[in-house]
Protein backbone atom coordinates (compact mmCIF):
# COMPACT_ATOMS: atom_id res chain seq x y z
CA UNK A 1 0.00 0.00 0.00
CA UNK A 2 2.89 2.43 1.04
CA UNK A 3 2.22 5.92 2.53
CA UNK A 4 -1.06 8.16 2.19
CA UNK A 5 0.37 11.19 -0.28
CA UNK A 6 -3.06 13.18 0.83
CA UNK A 7 -2.16 12.54 4.49
CA UNK A 8 -6.25 11.16 5.18
CA UNK A 9 -8.62 9.80 2.39
CA UNK A 10 -11.73 8.00 2.37
CA UNK A 11 -11.54 4.26 0.70
CA UNK A 12 -14.12 3.31 -1.58
CA UNK A 13 -15.48 1.04 1.73
CA UNK A 14 -16.11 3.42 3.54
CA UNK A 15 -13.40 2.69 5.77
CA UNK A 16 -10.54 5.57 6.18
CA UNK A 17 -6.45 5.46 5.05
CA UNK A 18 -4.24 7.92 6.68
CA UNK A 19 -0.19 8.23 7.53
CA UNK A 20 3.19 8.75 5.87
CA UNK A 21 6.16 8.28 7.68
CA UNK A 22 8.43 8.99 4.83
CA UNK A 23 8.00 12.56 5.58
CA UNK A 24 11.07 14.30 7.04
CA UNK A 25 8.97 16.69 9.13
CA UNK A 26 5.55 16.86 10.50
CA UNK A 27 2.95 17.93 8.38
CA UNK A 28 -1.14 17.76 9.24
CA UNK A 29 -4.41 17.90 7.57
CA UNK A 30 -7.03 19.57 9.85
CA UNK A 31 -10.88 19.17 9.23
CA UNK A 32 -11.23 16.30 6.65
CA UNK A 33 -14.79 15.46 7.42
CA UNK A 34 -15.69 11.79 6.98
CA UNK A 35 -19.24 10.02 8.14
CA UNK A 36 -20.39 13.61 9.79
CA UNK A 37 -17.05 13.32 11.70
CA UNK A 38 -14.25 16.16 11.69
CA UNK A 39 -10.60 14.31 11.34
CA UNK A 40 -6.72 15.41 12.25
CA UNK A 41 -4.02 14.35 11.20
CA UNK A 42 -0.63 14.43 11.88
CA UNK A 43 2.29 12.67 11.02
CA UNK A 44 5.97 12.27 9.82
CA UNK A 45 8.78 9.37 10.17
CA UNK A 46 8.61 10.51 13.55
CA UNK A 47 4.85 9.74 14.42
CA UNK A 48 1.58 9.16 13.25
CA UNK A 49 -1.63 11.17 14.98
CA UNK A 50 -5.33 10.96 14.19
CA UNK A 51 -7.91 12.44 16.49
CA UNK A 52 -11.89 12.46 15.52
CA UNK A 53 -13.86 15.68 16.75
CA UNK A 54 -10.90 16.25 18.43
CA UNK A 55 -10.48 13.47 20.72
CA UNK A 56 -7.66 10.63 20.29
CA UNK A 57 -7.89 8.13 18.07
CA UNK A 58 -5.24 6.29 17.11
CA UNK A 59 -0.91 7.53 17.62
CA UNK A 60 2.16 5.42 16.65
CA UNK A 61 5.68 6.01 17.64
CA UNK A 62 7.61 5.90 15.30
CA UNK A 63 5.37 7.34 12.42
CA UNK A 64 3.43 4.92 10.25
CA UNK A 65 0.62 4.65 7.24
CA UNK A 66 -2.64 2.95 8.18
CA UNK A 67 -5.21 1.74 5.39
CA UNK A 68 -8.92 0.08 6.01
CA UNK A 69 -9.57 2.06 9.36
CA UNK A 70 -13.15 1.11 10.60
CA UNK A 71 -14.54 1.59 13.93
CA UNK A 72 -17.32 0.34 15.52
CA UNK A 73 -18.97 0.30 19.57
CA UNK A 74 -17.39 -2.97 19.93
CA UNK A 75 -14.48 -3.20 17.59
CA UNK A 76 -11.73 -1.40 15.68
CA UNK A 77 -9.88 -3.02 12.38
CA UNK A 78 -6.83 -1.42 10.49
CA UNK A 79 -3.68 -2.38 8.41
CA UNK A 80 -0.49 -0.84 9.24
CA UNK A 81 2.85 -0.48 8.30
CA UNK A 82 6.18 1.31 8.53
CA UNK A 83 9.60 1.26 7.74
CA UNK A 84 10.12 -0.10 11.65
CA UNK A 85 8.38 -1.97 14.89
CA UNK A 86 6.16 0.55 16.27
CA UNK A 87 4.09 1.28 19.65
CA UNK A 88 0.59 1.71 18.63
CA UNK A 89 -1.68 3.76 21.38
CA UNK A 90 -5.51 3.58 20.74
CA UNK A 91 -8.33 5.80 22.03
CA UNK A 92 -11.45 3.46 23.09
CA UNK A 93 -13.37 3.04 26.08
CA UNK A 94 -12.33 4.03 29.66
CA UNK A 95 -10.80 0.67 31.55
CA UNK A 96 -12.51 -1.89 29.60
CA UNK A 97 -10.68 -5.39 28.10
CA UNK A 98 -10.14 -6.07 24.70
CA UNK A 99 -8.98 -9.31 22.52
CA UNK A 100 -6.10 -8.05 20.52
CA UNK A 101 -5.08 -9.41 17.54
CA UNK A 102 -2.29 -9.20 14.79
CA UNK A 103 -2.74 -10.80 11.47
CA UNK A 104 -5.14 -13.20 13.06
CA UNK A 105 -3.92 -14.06 15.71
CA UNK A 106 -5.02 -13.94 19.38
CA UNK A 107 -2.27 -12.20 21.19
CA UNK A 108 -4.59 -11.90 24.18
CA UNK A 109 -6.51 -9.68 26.52
CA UNK A 110 -5.57 -6.46 27.01
CA UNK A 111 -7.64 -3.33 29.26
CA UNK A 112 -7.60 0.25 28.72
CA UNK A 113 -6.42 2.97 31.55
CA UNK A 114 -8.97 5.17 33.03
CA UNK A 115 -8.23 7.41 29.82
CA UNK A 116 -9.62 4.69 27.43
CA UNK A 117 -5.91 3.72 25.96
CA UNK A 118 -4.84 0.82 24.84
CA UNK A 119 -0.54 0.38 24.01
CA UNK A 120 0.21 -2.54 21.49
CA UNK A 121 3.50 -3.29 19.86
CA UNK A 122 3.22 -4.43 16.24
CA UNK A 123 6.44 -5.71 14.01
CA UNK A 124 6.57 -3.95 11.15
CA UNK A 125 8.73 -3.73 7.84
CA UNK A 126 8.44 -1.33 4.69
CA UNK A 127 5.58 -2.57 1.69
CA UNK A 128 4.40 -5.02 4.08
CA UNK A 129 0.77 -4.35 5.50
CA UNK A 130 -0.42 -6.26 9.48
CA UNK A 131 -3.58 -6.19 10.34
CA UNK A 132 -4.71 -5.14 13.58
CA UNK A 133 -8.09 -6.04 15.23
CA UNK A 134 -9.26 -5.07 18.86
CA UNK A 135 -12.52 -6.47 19.81
CA UNK A 136 -14.57 -5.30 23.19
CA UNK A 137 -15.29 -8.36 25.20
Amino acid sequence: MGVISELIRTEADGTISFGDYSLASKTKKDHFVHGGDSYKVKTFREITKLECNEMFVYESVPGTAVSGLRTTQDEVTFQVEGPEDAEITLGLADSTEYEVYIDNENVGTMKTNLGGKLTLSVVLEADHLVTVRIVKK
